[in-house]
């Protein structure tokens, strides 16, 4: 797959395929938690405390935490023995938004994260990847563990098409996140091979 790296076996057999995963979302929806929660490495995290200078800029409004990622999060998981996911979480406060395009680069799916309590906070997100075409996956983090409202209902909030997953999770648990990164794993794979047919299909037509 495009973004992914294999290298060459040194005792007959080849490493696993790295593949970069974005986690995105709004300010303060779970981002950093969830990598800290399914990362087999202690994550790196460049978090600074909310200062009173960002009270007049940034939206605090059912936020939390009193920290926020100012560059990015970096975690790693082995989800087989062929495949190893790198994971970057995105800063979520709008005057780091513009970190995102480098974030972006190679990467081969994302995560956008999700707080029901405040859906217009990911809004952006979802945009980001649908204009780039980066397939991606929607996790709702229940907050407290707590889910007030059904898939469907927040799959209708954002105006998602059908073929994104809409997924309920927690992101305080390990076994949780790691649903939602398999969750998009099958599409990635379910895209490849539309893809594959598509230019089969296209390649035969043109004899």
């Amino acid at each position: 797959m495009t973004g992914s790296e294999t290298t060459a076996p040194v005792t007959g057999r080849s490493s696993p395929d790295a593949v970069k995963i974005l986690i995105a979302g709004g300010f303060g929806v779970g981002k950093t938690t969830l990598v800290g929660s399914v990362s087999e490495i202690a994550p790196l995290r460049t978090e600074e405390p909310l200062s009173a200078a960002g009270l007049d800029v940034d939206d605090l409004v059912g936020i939390e935490e009193r920290a926020t990622t100012v560059a990015l999060d970096f975690g790693r998981i082995t989800v087989s023995d062929d495949l190893v996911l790198y994971l970057f979480g995105t800063p979520g406060q709008q005057r780091f938004w513009f970190m995102w395009n480098d974030l972006a680069l190679g990467a081969l799916g994302a995560v956008v994260l999700v707080d029901v309590r405040r859906p217009r906070s990911s809004f952006a997100a979802v945009d980001f990847f649908e204009h780039r075409g980066i397939p991606f996956v929607v996790a709702v983090n229940g907050f407290h563990g707590e889910h007030p409202y059904p898939v469907e209902a927040v799959r209708e909030s954002l105006a998602l098409p059908d073929e994104v997953p809409v997924l309920l999770c927690d992101a305080r648990e390990r076994g949780s996140c790691r649903d939602v990164l398999i969750a998009l794993i099958d599409r990635l794979i379910g895209t490849a091979r539309t893809q594959l047919t598509a230019d089969t299909t296209f390649r035969a037509g043109e004899h």
